[in-house]
């Protein structure tokens, strides 16, 4: 995959990140507006990881390390572009990471009903697990 190119988003790329989720996400959360994404990429310019080919914006992957655990979101890949290495891509990126900060497992935050991704995440090596539950709680008010 030469010609795919993995590289870590700037402040001029947040407004093609977000209209990319709307059609290769899954859902979207209270974080995913133009302030959120600029406000991870000021705190962390490499965490947020592109995947481009030809020029064009083809998938993202968030590897969020905050000095103790490693996270995973919004690993997504253009509909029409999936199942040709890209997420594999990004996630090897994200994983080489990890690693050089000294990071020692990862997980990732995936929606039960997305049956799609259930199968990249297994392919690339993650299980599920079920003995934990996420709780939230906004900080602020939609």
């Amino acid at each position: 995959m030469t010609d795919l190119r993995i590289r870590a988003a700037t402040a001029d790329d947040l407004d093609a990140v977000l209209a990319f989720w709307k059609i290769a996400a899954e859902g979207t959360s209270i974080s995913d507006d133009r302030d959120g994404v600029e406000r991870l990429v000021a705190r962390d310019p490499e965490a947020l990881i592109l995947a481009e080919r030809a020029g064009e914006l083809v998938g993202t992957v968030i590897a969020g390390f905050d000095g103790w655990r490693c996270h995973l979101y919004r690993l997504a890949v253009r509909p029409e572009r999936r199942r040709q290495g890209i997420g594999a891509a990004l996630l090897a990126a994200a994983q080489e990471r990890f690693v050089r900060l000294g990071g020692r497992r990862a997980d990732a935050m995936v929606l039960t009903r997305n049956e799609t991704a259930h199968h990249a995440w297994q392919a690339a090596g993650y299980a599920p697990q079920e003995q934990w539950r996420r709780w939230v709680k906004p900080l602020t008010e939609s």
